[in-house]
């Protein structure tokens, strides 16, 4: 991997020239008093660095005479490492991460500056860490204080994302190796709270049984909070709190992804908990698969990131149509979004080190295209939710339809001849999912 990393810098490096680029490690979070979530990295971080440890920065300055690749990390300390585990340290910085150079995180204010006085520009992205913020802008104002006695230095700040983030959208061989593995433990996941779902069971126990497999199969847990939805619960678009009791004629919305070497997966089902669907329950399932598959077959390269979406919300709606659920012209329909109250998310979204992964969706007024080596998800549903009002033109909803919600989403790979679902081993047709 360190090959890759040192990869993914020289490909920054080449795109911000005489500049310096400035990364800092994500804080550390706490869950409650003095007890500290599970440290997870900031993806752009890792991204370049596969550093894992929190008080590090780094920087990548191309201009530099000796160092291109400077690190500065937390120093071994034997006895804080008795308390929270293991420090790399400055010496195994160079030696295990590539490093052409390292410090203590301590000496950041006093070593910085060397490597930004010779710069153009600084490329820094502006987070949430306000005294990290801080740092970077003191020390380009003491800079720009200084330029006209030097006649070098930077003379403007640039954000690092749209540089990075285009990267980071395509992904390569090792990552989608990292990607598919996710991939197939959730799979094997979903697979199994197939198997196990039963009324009279509570959506916390199928929570657990799948984040089990996660675990079990090696990977670093959920990708995001687990949402197991039965019934009306599902029309909660980012329901978590999966302590309800599933019955007969419900339907379960299991919308869950594994972590794996901090690449992600996410899949979404929806499944009759007592192994048959209702007829409205069908009726609806139908039109979201057939949504579904379509979107898919529209992630073909050099199509607009849109597509997807215009073609799953034209056969959800012509499906509501059909249903009663909605009156009026396809076209009408579409353009005053009268399917919104039952289709209020979008289709897709990047998909990668962050579960929303990085990666623009637009440039001004025309999508972003499709390309090879993107990972997207095709996610439509349509949600009955309680107490939805229809508009004044809109028929009133039949009480058989308030409450279904259903979603189905899958992962898909864009190839240069087409499409590949990494999540295609969680069945989806009717025939399937009945028993």
């Amino acid at each position: 991997m360190q090959t890759e990393y040192c990869q993914r810098r020289e490909q920054l490096m080449a795109r911000i020239g005489n500049g310096t680029a400035i990364f800092c490690s994500a804080p550390t979070t706490v869950m409650h008093n003095d007890v500290k979530y599970i440290y997870r990295q900031d993806s752009d971080f890792f991204y370049l660095t596969g550093f894992n440890e929190a008080k590090a920065v780094a920087i990548l300055a191309p201009h530099h005479e000796e160092y291109r690749f400077i690190l500065f990390v937390q120093p071994k300390d034997q006895e804080k490492e008795v308390w929270s585990g293991y420090r790399c340290g400055v010496d195994a910085a160079k030696g295990i991460y590539g490093a052409d150079e390292a410090y203590p995180i301590a000496e950041l204010d006093e070593k910085l500056p060397q490597f930004l006085e010779k710069a153009d520009r600084i490329y820094y992205h502006i987070g949430r860490d306000r005294d990290f913020n801080d740092t970077i802008l003191k020390h380009y104002q003491c800079l720009l204080h200084t330029y006209p006695k030097r006649g070098t230095g930077p003379i403007a700040i640039e954000d690092t994302s749209s540089i990075l983030h285009s990267l980071r959208l395509h992904k390569s061989k090792t990552e989608l190796d990292l990607m598919r593995q996710a991939a197939d433990i959730a799979v094997e996941a979903h697979n199994h709270a197939l198997q196990i779902t039963a009324p009279g069971r509570y959506e916390y126990e199928i929570q657990a049984e799948i984040e089990y497999i996660f675990r079990l199969r090696g990977g670093m847990g959920p990708a995001y909070p687990s949402i197991v939805a039965a019934g009306t619960n599902a029309c909660v678009l980012h329901y978590i709190e999966n302590n309800c009791q599933m019955q007969e004629n419900e339907l379960l919305l299991i919308d869950a992804g594994c972590a794996y070497g901090y690449y992600n997966s996410d899949i979404t089902r929806t499944f009759p908990i007592g192994g048959k669907f209702t007829p409205e329950q069908k009726a609806l399932y139908e039109i979201v698969l057939e949504a579904q598959k379509q979107a898919i077959e529209e992630v073909q390269a050099g199509n607009p990131f849109t597509a997807p979406h215009n073609t799953a919300v034209r056969i959800l709606t012509e499906g509501l149509v059909e249903l009663g659920l909605l009156k009026g012209e396809i076209d009408k329909l579409i353009e005053e979004e009268k399917y919104k109250p039952f289709y209020m998310h979008r289709t897709s979204h990047w998909l990668g080190l962050d579960v929303h992964d990085v990666g623009v969706y637009q440039h001004g007024e025309n999508p972003q295209l499709l390309q090879p080596g993107q990972v997207l998800t095709i996610e439509p549903g349509l949600y009955i939710v309680p107490g939805t009002k229809p508009a004044a033109d809109q028929p009133d909803i039949d009480a058989r339809w308030v409450g279904i919600g259903i979603r189905i989403e899958d992962d898909v790979l864009v190839s240069a001849d087409g499409y590949e679902v990494l999540t295609a081993g969680v069945p989806k047709e009717v025939k399937d999912l009945e028993r």
